[in-house]
């Protein structure tokens, strides 16, 4: 039986009986249905794209829905074999290895978003070659597809160009962010772009409009900062001490590009347009970094001023004015140094007209 029934002692025993025949009589509640196109065994065998890369994240690829922790299970189990042998979920696949997949069954609701794909889009382009897709991300679309996020940039990217065999995000953009996003058309492109990203060889500057005069001499922010989940499970980062066992340093570059002055009759206050260059890539760490200098950016709903952020829209500012106006990188295949620029959107050039 799948489970007990409890039967009232005090109801007539011809009552308790009809229970205990519906419950000899009644069916077990139906598991919830299986995708069948989703059972066959696969082979598939590794391209130039995917060479190099780790077992697990190959099958991550190519099982979409799969939870991970089933991913981990069939490689442990011995399901998953490459060239016909046993592997690790490290294991590197290289160009011409066979990779046999297990039978992999998904739910309907996986099945359903695989059925109802994201919407393909474009993205305005500002540089495009064999190796990968600099573009002009509009703010208040996410990256990417999760925590709460149906899809995001990339998978729209891969929805419009469906003749694409490799298409990765290089870094990240906060989904209110607008600006400069690097994708790549090859793996070879994205490990050595990550590689310059992780080792604070790009160049990487935003523009910021904050609260308040920001001081001319205040130049760098060089101040820890600690991740954390609210009770709601909300990521927040708050500036910390070099003490904390979980502070990530963080450096910040401030130079002013303007100042204006109090607007009264708007209701609005001094505020400052920043050309803020970051040399880690901590999470919010440019909002973070300037809101503990008394200086939050205009529209920020996570660390700003809260009641200048109800007075904005009324003035035209409807979002958060951080862009990712810059970005410096090395061409993964030429070596040449590149620079790239994005113009104020039209909602933030307005603003500070």
């Amino acid at each position: 039986m799948a489970g007990w029934t409890k039967i009232q002692t005090n109801q007539p025993l011809t009552h308790k009986l009809a229970q205990v025949k519906h419950i000899i009589e009644g069916k077990l509640p139906q598991e919830p249905t299986q995708n069948p196109a989703a059972v066959a065994v696969r082979l598939i065998e590794v391209d130039e794209d995917s060479a190099g890369q780790r077992l697990d994240n190959f099958l991550m690829r190519h099982l979409k829905g799969v939870p991970k922790t089933h991913v981990y299970r069939i490689i442990r189990s011995g399901e998953v074999r490459v060239n016909k042998g046993r592997c690790q979920a490290d294991t590197r696949v290289e160009t011409g290895d066979v990779v046999r997949l297990p039978p992999v069954r998904i739910s309907d609701k996986v099945q359903e978003k695989v059925e109802r794909p994201a919407p393909a889009r474009e993205f305005p382009i500002l540089f495009e070659d064999d190796h990968l897709i600099a573009l002009d991300k509009p703010a208040g679309v996410a990256v990417h597809g999760g925590s709460g996020v149906s899809f995001g940039v990339i998978e729209q990217l891969r929805q419009a160009r469906p003749q694409a065999k490799f298409l990765e995000l290089v870094h990240r953009l906060d989904r209110e962010t607008s600006g400069i996003l690097l994708v790549a058309k090859k793996r070879s492109a994205l490990t050595k772009l990550q590689d310059q990203f992780r080792e604070r060889e790009t160049g990487k500057t935003y523009l910021a409009l904050v609260n308040g005069a920001w001081p001319a001499n205040k130049k760098v922010i060089d101040t820890p900062l600690h991740k954390y989940l609210q009770a709601d499970g909300e990521r927040r980062v708050r500036v910390t001490t070099a003490d904390d066992p979980d502070a990530m340093r963080a450096l910040t570059l401030v130079k002013v590009r303007s100042h204006f002055a109090p607007r009264a009759m708007q209701g609005l206050p001094a505020m400052s347009l920043l050309e803020v260059t970051i040399k880690t890539g901590r999470t919010h760490q440019i909002r973070v970094h300037l809101s503990s200098q008394g200086h939050a950016i205009a529209g920020d709903d996570k660390y700003g001023d809260f009641d200048l952020n109800k007075r904005l829209p009324k003035q035209g500012l409807k979002r958060m004015f951080l862009h990712a106006w810059r970005l410096q990188f090395n061409h993964p295949a030429t070596q040449e140094r590149i620079e790239l620029h994005s113009q104020l959107p039209v909602e933030l050039a307005g603003f500070v007209a």
